[in-house]
């Protein structure tokens, strides 16, 4: 009897009206252990389709949660609603959901709240129990002095808006956008807490929160018997390394699993900016709409020069350096999921190649001695507006 490893929990899969799982008729052994089922070999980085099930994806669990999302998930911060139309953002989601990407993250504040109109439009009529649908909380989503931050008032208001736009009855992972340094902590996580017990919301947690902000929540949820937070969704790329210190050891501890975004960071670890040369027309370092600013610290040449050497790199796994980018975030134990954005259907087939990808040490440290002491590492730069936004 043949044996096939798959990462997925058991009795999961995704489904549509196209795939239907059936595993009472497997008549191949399935292997399983606790957390995950182990991917093929890394050299099968294609999605298969054997009895109705989406191979090439794999799965893991959120944190210490019972809750599985797809370790590539697809986000719309700054395509749906802004960059991208309407019917080319469906196509990207339904493109998205049939590569086996059942995760799905947005922000009311994304696109000033047409992002998770979009995604819900996007989203109906796929059953709902085969998704995992997530969104935020704390940006200002009007001119009002409560239409920001994270008080009661606001998180109650802003998590009904949510819903109604993302056209379901649940969020599965509400997640606090930014640390409120103007509203009572316990004030936060009370209506979070309250949130979860209503139904709305199945579980919570956060972005771009430092160590000491997490400890301080930890204790106060444990201390009033609230749901604990089972999330952190930090910015994290071989780039960017500002969490490994100190957030993902606390995380690693407290069972807080990382769903990390801008893992390519920002388009650059694709290797199409050049050192020396314009970025190319229509790339997100010329369009101030969709993150030009924040591409910008990593548009210098030392920068550019040192990613041009992940190429030979790239190809020595057989993979594009956006597929080694993406990879090289989730080797991270602690990563539950890498959020992955798309303006084209065509991006995300490349890029949802790279699950279930195991790069060998030598190119972990191939990949170091690369980018040299290029990469940002100090913790520090985990920061949240002071005052608020």
């Amino acid at each position: 009897m043949a044996l096939l490893r798959l990462r997925v929990s058991v009795g999961f899969a995704p489904t549509s009206p196209k795939r239907k799982l059936s595993i009472l008729n497997f008549s191949t052994c399935l292997t399983c252990e606790p957390n995950h089922i182990d991917s093929p070999p890394a050299t099968q980085h294609a999605s298969l389709d054997w009895q109705g099930m989406v191979l090439g994806m794999e799965y893991r669990r959120l944190g210490s949660s019972g809750m599985y999302v797809s370790e590539i998930s697809y986000g719309n911060w700054i395509t749906h609603g802004s960059q991208v139309e309407s019917d080319a953002a469906i196509k990207c989601v339904r493109t998205a959901y049939d590569l086996g990407i059942t995760t799905f993250d947005t922000a009311d504040v994304y696109a000033a709240t047409k992002a998770e109109s979009v995604l819900g439009k996007a989203l109906k009529g796929i059953k709902r129990e085969s998704y995992e649908l997530f969104t935020k909380v704390y940006w200002p989503t009007g001119s009002g002095k409560n239409d920001r931050g994270l008080s009661r008032k606001h998180i109650i208001e802003s998590c009904n808006a949510s819903l109604k736009r993302l056209k379901t009855d649940h969020i599965d992972l509400y997640q606090m956008h930014r640390f409120d340094y103007e509203t009572p902590l316990e004030e936060s996580l009370s209506a979070f807490d309250d949130l979860i017990r209503s139904g709305k919301v199945h579980y919570i947690g956060f972005s771009e929160w430092n160590a000491a902000q997490i400890s301080q929540a930890l204790g106060i949820q444990d201390a009033k018997g609230y749901n604990r937070f089972v999330s952190s969704q930090p910015q994290y790329s071989a780039l960017w390394r500002v969490i490994e210190s100190e957030v993902v050891p606390l995380s690693q501890k407290e069972g807080i699993g990382q769903i990390v975004w801008s893992p390519m960071a920002q388009g650059v670890l694709t290797g199409k900016y050049l050192p020396g040369k314009k970025p190319p027309a229509g790339s997100r370092a010329t369009d101030k709409k969709s993150g030009a600013d924040m591409i910008s610290r990593w548009m210098r040449d030392d920068v550019l020069t040192a990613v041009q050497k992940l190429l030979p790199i790239a190809k020595s796994v057989d993979l594009t350096m956006g597929q080694l980018a993406l990879a090289w975030v989730l080797q991270n134990p602690n990563v539950s999921s890498a959020i992955m954005g798309a303006t084209k259907p065509a991006q995300v087939k490349e890029n949802v190649k790279a699950a279930g990808v195991k790069l060998p040490k030598d190119v972990m440290v191939a990949i170091d001695k690369a980018l040299g002491s290029i990469p940002t590492t100090d913790s520090k730069e985990t920061k949240s507006p002071n005052p608020r936004a």
